[in-house]
């Protein structure tokens, strides 16, 4: 009886610890399970989970990576041949969004259309690199869900058609890109600031337009400026025509501090202000009253001797009479002074007329 009593406690021991055993056994697996499941890498994408950094090169691959591990802060995608940006572009293999991600390389592609929402799974993302590319067509909601973007880079990144410049000022008009820091749009042909509102980019302090084909910033673009006196420009190396319509600009630059490459700025117009330093400028030179005083003295000269010329005519006209017969007069004047000339000439040409003479 001892004994069996003994033993019957011992078996239901023996379960509960097996049975314990196999579910910490089952937790361990699922554990490890889901750890292999987060690490996946890409195929044809290297990653490095000390730097959460994936990188996706040419040179393995093309297109978009299908699945990114949920712990990628930094995603490289360089020479992949990526000709579009869809909606939702960015996110991890059950869909989800990627919340660690916080710097987004793709220069160096072949983007030419990107969606709304392409980085809608990017929640946190700080610094996003879209140059060299060649984009044709963005949509209005490209940069929607950006919220706590601080750099973006768009260097030589825009087909040279015109529409894809007013695609861009209509895609960061409606990107939700308020925290906004350090804007880089070089080398895109641009023919003014694609900022249609600079007051909802209270955040930014830097603003490269470097190597555009801007002639002139505005009234507007300069007093908007004005206002948002922590924004620094780059403005170097692009068509300047120095004009008085260069008046406000020239002020602006001559007044301020805004712009940092103030001393590289030179003039391509006219020609015979071409490589002139806008800094060097006098500011007769842009001052659009002198240039107007002196079109309108040209004009009033001109019109002053046509008022002449006209009063000449109609002195002519009233005494038309008069001057006839003066020209009459010296018309037989002359006649008769012809006819002596002739007489003499005739009693010099006969000798015998001469002898009669004698």
């Amino acid at each position: 009886m001892r004994t069996r009593a003994c033993t019957e406690p011992r078996r239901l021991c023996v379960l509960v610890t097996v049975r314990w055993r196999c579910w910490w056994w089952c937790g361990w697996a699922a554990l490890l399970a889901s750890g292999r499941a987060d690490e996946a890498c890409p195929q044809t994408c290297a990653c490095t989970r000390d730097s959460a950094t994936v990188s996706c090169l040419g040179d393995g691959g093309s297109g978009l990576p299908p699945h990114l591990p949920a712990w990628t802060s930094t995603l490289i995608l360089r020479d992949r041949d990526i000709t579009t940006l869809p909606g939702g572009a960015f996110t991890t293999e059950d869909g989800g969004e990627l919340p660690a991600a916080f710097t987004l390389s793709l220069s160096a592609n072949s983007i030419r259309v990107i969606e709304a929402d392409a980085f809608a799974g990017l929640p946190h993302l700080r610094l996003l690199d879209l140059s060299h590319n060649r984009v044709e067509r963005m949509s209005d909601g490209a940069f929607r869900g950006l919220r706590e973007l601080r750099t973006l880079c768009l260097n030589e990144t825009l087909a040279p058609e015109a529409a894809a410049a007013a695609e861009l000022s209509a895609a960061l008009a409606v990107g939700d890109l308020h925290n906004l820091h350090r804007l880089e749009l070089t080398g895109n042909g641009l023919r003014g600031v694609p900022l249609a509102r600079l007051d909802a980019f209270q955040q930014l302090h830097q603003l490269v337009l470097v190597n555009n084909s801007i002639r002139n910033l505005g009234r507007e673009n300069v007093s908007v400026l004005e206002r948002h006196r922590r924004t620094r420009v780059y403005l170097a190396l692009n068509p300047f025509r120095c004009t008085c319509e260069l008046e406000a600009f020239y002020w602006w630059l001559k007044n301020g501090s805004q712009c940092a490459d103030a001393t590289l700025l030179l003039c391509a117009e006219p020609e015979s202000r071409r490589g002139l330093a806008l800094e060097g400028l006098r500011p007769e030179d842009v001052d659009c009253l002198n240039e107007n005083l002196e079109a309108v003295s040209y004009v009033f000269l001109g019109i002053v001797l046509a008022l002449i010329g006209l009063v000449f005519l109609m002195v002519i006209y009233l005494n038309r009479g008069g001057i006839k017969r003066w020209l009459n007069n010296i018309r037989e004047a002359c006649r008769d002074q012809m006819e002596v000339y002739h007489y003499r000439y005739e009693q010099d040409s006969d000798p015998r007329l001469a002898n009669v003479a004698v």
